[in-house]
């Protein structure tokens, strides 16, 4: 007989209900986060899937004033070149009206790394997709936002950066890719639908147009 827990109709439509308030937060209240809870997260984060239990996700916890104010002065300069893309264009207004990250408020700052070659896993599994090493952290990432979420917690995927520079200012080994740049925190605001829905950039389209058989 199973000894797996049995996860029932409440929890699964409680489970349903996370998917559905799990958002990409970019503002922040004051807050901090309790350490215990920044363990809690971690210890989270350590049960996602991986790639021949390779495990290959680096994490940065970024402390340092210097280091976030040099990571939003990067981040500013990206989003300011890519708003470069839509001038002109009937977007152009509804991109600069975009806040795109929370790294100078967001009382926590984690960057993602994936080791491209970890010791642990012996290479199971990445012969012929070597990039399963990524997918696993992104996975990873995935669990986190959900355990953030569960307690409270949001958190923000930041892409708008250049990986090497972000790489070449943590100071990392040469054989670690960036993932993710991740903000968290309390929400100022909690919402059900995107803020990019909200703000008429981008809706949720049906996944039966993204439903295939062969």
């Amino acid at each position: 007989m199973s000894n797996a827990p049995a996860f029932d109709a409440d929890f699964r439509r409680q489970f349903d209900a996370l998917l559905r308030w799990r958002r990409d937060v970019r503002h922040f209240a004051a807050d901090p986060v309790a350490a215990a809870e920044m363990d809690d997260l971690f210890a989270c984060m350590a049960l996602a899937p991986s790639v021949g239990n390779a495990q290959p996700w680096r994490v940065v916890r970024l402390c340092s004033p210097g280091i976030r104010a040099s990571l939003a002065a990067h981040v500013d300069g990206e989003n300011a070149r890519a708003a470069s893309a839509y001038a002109g264009q009937s977007r152009d207004a509804a991109y600069r009206a975009l806040k795109l990250h929370g790294i100078r408020e967001a009382p926590e700052l984690l960057a993602v790394f994936c080791d491209e070659a970890p010791g642990a896993g012996h290479g199971l599994g990445i012969a012929t997709m070597p990039e399963m090493l990524r997918y696993s952290c992104v996975t990873a990432i995935h669990t986190l936002w959900l355990a953030a979420r569960v307690r409270g917690l949001g958190m923000g995927w930041v892409s708008i950066l250049d990986p090497h520079a972000v790489a070449a200012m943590l100071d990392v080994p040469a054989r670690w890719s960036l993932i993710a740049l991740l903000c968290i925190g309390y929400p100022a605001v909690d919402s059900d639908r995107p803020e990019l829905e909200q703000r008429g950039w981008q809706a949720r389209e049906p996944m039966a147009d993204r439903l295939f058989e062969r």
